[in-house]
């Protein structure tokens, strides 16, 4: 549906996005996350014809978008709502009628667009309220339900649910699950990877501008030192032991899947062992248990429902991370 081609861009002669490839289908969501400065955003306004990157192509159903023609039709069937997003002077419902307007939609059949835009996302009390008088998380899911309200082809968000309650959250991705079902294509970023992985299809996961070969819970910036071969790397108050030959600043990973989790240390080939105490658990939105573990820094662990159960892991509980310096990515 939408697609983007050897992506490149900067800000002031700094690069910010290097993204070979990447497909938004028709009818799936796809969750962006990673750290802050990964290029979520930026990536969002380029795929919404925003702005235009340095180098590469966007295509549409197959075409390519260049021309200023092209795009400004093209940004009729793609819409984005910002992180911060700016509501027109007026009322709640004027903010609605006024964008349902600039897409040629009036009468009877935009204010019918509106209001059950605006009910989809538990805001229709809010329809007379002057729209400069909202709080941000008011202001946040009415700019969705303007969004909404366009029936785009596709839907991009930046950090939706950033600012608003977890009902709100919920009631947030049930809408986006129905516009699923519609045929739309979506598209969010999020720092909430539970989230992320319970309400998308597709995941993907940006570090320094480019698409990571892991998920984001356990990025560290790091200096590597020269030489071939192991090393050892400081993350923090950790010195983990990694295998590279790469030199310098550099992005350490240690996925979440990787990591063995115990109550004791293991005698075992894994050059890695933390201890440390767990502080969170969650449900990963794909049948398994996401557990924090404090062991100096914060590091996340992926096990199975029964694993959690065999170990008796609680809060609070005394655990050890085990991971082989081979599994530590390092770029």
């Amino acid at each position: 549906m939408l697609e983007a081609l050897g992506i490149e861009h900067a800000y002031g002669g700094r690069a910010v996005l290097s993204v070979d490839a990447l497909e938004l289908e028709r009818g799936t969501v796809t969750a962006v996350v990673g750290p802050n400065g990964s290029g979520k955003s930026t990536l969002l306004r380029i795929l919404s014809f925003v702005e235009r990157p340095r180098a590469g192509a966007i295509l549409l159903e197959g075409g390519l978008v260049v021309g200023r023609r092209e795009r400004l039709a093209a940004r009729r069937r793609v819409t984005m709502v910002e992180q911060h997003p700016y509501l027109f002077p007026g009322d709640v419902r004027h903010n609605l009628l006024y964008a349902l307007a600039l897409h040629g939609v009036r009468g009877a059949v935009a204010a019918q667009r509106a209001d059950a835009a605006l009910e989809r996302l538990q805001v229709a009390h809010l329809a007379q309220r002057p729209a400069r008088d909202l709080s941000a998380g008011e202001t946040q899911r009415v700019a969705i339900a303007r969004a909404l309200s366009l029936e785009p082809s596709v839907l991009l968000l930046d950090e939706p649910a950033g600012i608003i309650d977890r009902a709100a959250t919920a009631q947030l991705y049930r809408v986006l699950d129905e516009e699923r079902a519609r045929g739309a294509t979506l598209c969010f970023a999020s720092h909430q990877l539970e989230d992320a992985y319970r309400w998308s299809d597709r995941l993907v996961a940006l570090a320094e501008g480019r698409v990571s070969r892991v998920t984001p819970e356990n990025l560290f910036r790091a200096d590597v030192p020269g030489g071939s071969g192991a090393k050892t790397v400081r993350v923090g108050p950790l010195h983990v032991q990694v295998v590279t030959e790469k030199a310098g600043p550099a992005t350490i990973a240690i996925p979440a899947d990787e990591i063995v989790v115990s109550r004791e240390p293991l005698h075992s080939s894994a050059r890695n062992e933390f201890p440390g105490r767990v502080t969170r658990i969650g449900d990963d939105g794909r049948g398994g248990i996401t557990l924090m573990v404090d062991v100096g820094v914060e590091l996340a662990a992926r096990i199975t429902p029964r694993a959690l159960d065999e170990l008796g892991i609680g809060l609070g509980t005394e655990v050890v991370l085990a991971v082989k310096a081979m599994a530590v990515r390092v770029f």
